[in-house]
């Protein structure tokens, strides 16, 4: 019977897992964040980790679990068990995301039945005494037990902490706990007459099955004297000399199969030590082994509360998975500000620095380069003469001009080539030309107003690559600051050449074109 019941546990298992296959559950995380599934005995709490003075948000309001069970139930005694039948119906707690609680009720019918002759038993009564007398002392135990069992457990799942998946899909677990049992144990020791049975020792030989039908041939089944039993415990005992009620200890093992949020199947082993040797009516060799129960059920679990206010369960949520998603997308964490390295303290990250070793407070353009306002070769930082025509250059180590006639330097025109003229930066994808970019370019046209011979080279800059796209907004930043000198500041719109080239996409720079 054992290993036929053990297939059977191997072929439901089987079978969950085909099913759960074919669920395809998608994970579904919790959102330590969310304070709306948050009770408000809990709230100060989570208040305080969201505002970053605690490292741990408070635990969510979950939903309770209702189950029903069904299966096979039976009684492992000295007298060898015919397959029975449990049902019950269960409510679960989460105590944690590893550890619940379970109240539960399960009924159940078990009988039994001996194939050969044993000493007749003398307990409390001896229901046997006129079997015995007709066979020299010697009985076929047998027994029919009915079966209320009232139990709290504690569940500890073994599969919601996962270190590489999100969500459990499979719930493996243990339990432990507490039953007391109500047992209603008869057999049937008597025939319809009243009178014992007597056996032929002959029909007792041979085949198993011929041994079954013989008995069955005798026996009228109907189990209408009390069982056998070891007597009270304290104050419990015999209800109308009829019931037992025993304490037991529970102890088993099962896996649930989560096919939604709302609802998942089970199967379970549940073992119950009621620490009784007359549950069967017969006690073992010296009256020391001790019955148990035997269960094992295929669950129907039900998820109950409003989902807008509670979680699943704890033990269908993996806790890791907020702090793994939180280390790939920050949301809550403070993060430091960049801290960008900029050798030559000049404004401009090494990054972008095309001069990386300008001397500190130097000057420089937007490419960190030192400036050079007259272009004589001195950068402004040791140019002690910042405008040095052409006329009286090249110039000496400090930038001023060798002009025979000092003079020479004062009311002349520079040259366009000499002409400095700045760069026009843009954010993002923007072509609008603000008030940061106006008063830039009012200076660029006054420059052009006092040298009407210079032409401008006006150039955009498309990107490192020159992406198509970056081309485009490149060309039409460029349009944009011809169009204000043009229609704005009265500069011709001849003197200007456009280009696009590749380079840093926020600027357009503007120069002398002859």
């Amino acid at each position: 019977m054992a290993s036929k019941k053990y297939l059977l546990l191997a072929g439901a298992v089987g079978l969950l897992s085909a099913s759960s296959s074919f669920a395809q559950v998608q994970p579904t995380g919790y959102d330590a964040l969310d304070s709306s599934k948050v009770s408000s005995k809990r709230m100060v709490q989570q208040n305080n980790f969201t505002n970053h003075q605690s490292n741990f948000p408070a635990k969510p309001r979950d939903m309770w679990e209702l189950g029903f069970s069904g299966g096979l139930h039976l009684l492992d005694g000295t007298v060898p068990a015919q397959p029975g039948f449990g049902g019950g119906i269960s409510l679960r707690k989460a105590l944690g995301h590893t550890f619940s609680l379970r109240a539960e009720y399960i009924g159940s019918i078990d009988k039994g039945q001996d194939y050969k002759m044993r000493p007749s038993v003398i307990a409390n009564g001896n229901p046997w005494a006129k079997t015995a007398a007709a066979n020299g002392g010697m009985i076929i135990p047998n027994y029919k037990s009915q079966n209320h069992q009232l139990s709290l457990d504690v569940l500890a799942s073994l599969s919601n902490i996962l270190f590489y998946r999100a969500e459990p899909k499979v719930n493996w677990y243990l339990l432990a706990g507490y039953s007391i049992v109500a047992a209603d144990v008869d057999v049937d020791a008597l025939d319809a007459s009243g009178n014992g049975y007597q056996y032929d020792p002959s029909r007792l030989t041979g085949k198993r099955s011929d041994i079954k039908d013989y008995i069955k041939s005798v026996q009228d089944k109907k189990y209408e004297q009390n069982a056998p039993s070891q007597g009270n415990r304290i104050s419990i005992g015999r209800k109308d000399d009829n019931q037992l009620l025993r304490h037991a200890l529970d102890l088993g093992t099962g896996v649930a199969f989560k096919v939604s949020k709302r609802f998942n199947i089970g199967l379970e082993e549940k073992i119950t030590m009621p620490f009784d040797a007359y549950l069967d009516g017969v006690p073992g060799p010296g009256g020391a082994s001790k019955d148990f129960y035997s269960y094992t059920s295929l669950r129907l679990n039900f998820n109950l509360g409003n989902p807008a206010k509670r979680v699943q369960p704890l033990w269908w949520i993996n806790p890791l998975e907020y702090a793994y998603s939180e280390l790939s997308n920050p949301r809550h964490m403070k993060l430091p500000d960049p801290v960008l390295p900029d050798a030559d303290g000049d404004g401009v990250t090494d990054q972008f620095d095309r001069e990386p070793n300008t001397p500190a407070g130097a000057p420089v353009d937007v490419h960190g380069v030192a400036k050079d306002t007259d272009g004589d070769g001195v950068p402004d930082y040791k140019d002690k003469q910042l405008i040095t025509p052409t006329y009286c250059q090249p110039v000496d180590a400090d930038g001023v001009g060798k002009c025979p006639d000092p003079e020479c330097c004062k009311n002349i025109a520079p040259a366009c080539s000499s002409i400095v003229l700045p760069s026009v930066s843009f954010k993002g994808s923007s072509t609008k030309i603000g008030n940061d970019q106006q008063a830039i370019l009012s200076s660029v046209a006054a420059t052009l107003k006092t040298n009407p011979s210079c032409n401008v080279l006006v150039t955009g800059h498309a990107g490192a690559k020159g992406k198509k796209g970056g081309v485009d907004l490149s060309s039409r930043r460029v349009d944009a600051v011809i169009d204000y000198l043009a229609d704005q500041q009265g500069i011709d719109r001849g003197r200007f050449i456009k280009q696009n080239t590749p380079g840093e996409s926020g600027t357009v720079d503007l120069a002398p074109a002859n």
